[in-house]
């Protein structure tokens, strides 16, 4: 019994940092307190085990690096289309948004100009904040396919035109992206465009759609979702009455 107390202890506290970092329902705090070593142990097995996944692709950054490095040198002797974009597909993934803009550039030609290369160089140039050539580049992604990346195109073409101050085309996207997707993201930029223009009650009522699908989802959804859910969350309480 004194041994399973002390491993209880252990679980409670390595329960305890992960709810620190990853910020769950706080009922789950009640459970990990009241529940002792078996609370904890639940709180484990349902929210941090999945996030073993996370972990895994956090040692993916080493090989990564590794591949960046021998393109890089590769370039050097065989500058190809396709060397620059696995190359800017890796700096996207490392966070090195202008390397990986200015990679994606050159791999665009007239004969490699794909929708992946200028949806990927698109999503650089979000992160930049540079919304006019986010929006060219989307314009050409969902010409090709509207329903590009899940939907997901149309909603930052739709927020690129709204950061560029082209409200008319912004408020056209909205309206088509949110009729077929259920991204949150999306849901969420337009609740923020609404705002922006005045109508609070409109936006409202997409921020609480949002929040809506907390009772619906599975909970590894709930999970990948929680940085939207929270985000409503504080657009409802800032939004004014």
């Amino acid at each position: 019994m004194g041994l399973f107390f002390g491993y209880g202890i252990i679980l409670q506290l390595l329960a305890l940092i992960h709810f620190a970092r990853r910020r769950p329902e706080y009922y789950w705090l009640w459970i990990i307190f009241l529940g002792g070593g078996l609370g904890a142990l639940a709180y484990l097995l349902i929210e941090a085990a999945p996030d073993i996944v996370l972990v895994q692709q956090s040692f993916k950054v080493f090989p990564r690096r590794k591949r960046i490095r021998q393109l890089q040198t590769i370039i050097l002797d065989n500058p190809a289309p396709g060397n620059y974009e696995e190359l800017a597909d890796l700096y996207r993934e490392e966070g090195r948004f202008s390397e990986a803009r200015e990679a994606y550039s050159k791999s665009i030609t007239p004969r490699t100009g794909t929708a992946h290369n200028y949806y990927g160089r698109a999503l650089t140039e979000l992160e930049l904040g540079d919304w006019a050539a986010a929006a060219q580049d989307l314009e050409r992604v969902v010409a090709n396919d509207r329903q590009h990346d899940y939907g997901r195109a149309l909603g930052l073409l739709a927020l690129s035109h709204a950061q560029s101050g082209n409200r008319e085309r912004a408020a056209q996207l909205f309206a088509e992206a949110t009729q077929t997707s259920t991204l949150s993201e999306t849901q969420y930029n337009y609740a923020c465009f609404l705002r922006d223009q005045g109508r609070a009650a409109e936006a409202r009522e997409w921020a609480q759609r949002l929040l809506t699908k907390k009772n619906t989802l599975p909970g590894y959804l709930k999970r990948r979702e929680r940085p939207w859910f929270r985000k409503a969350t504080a657009f409802l309480k800032a939004l004014p009455a």
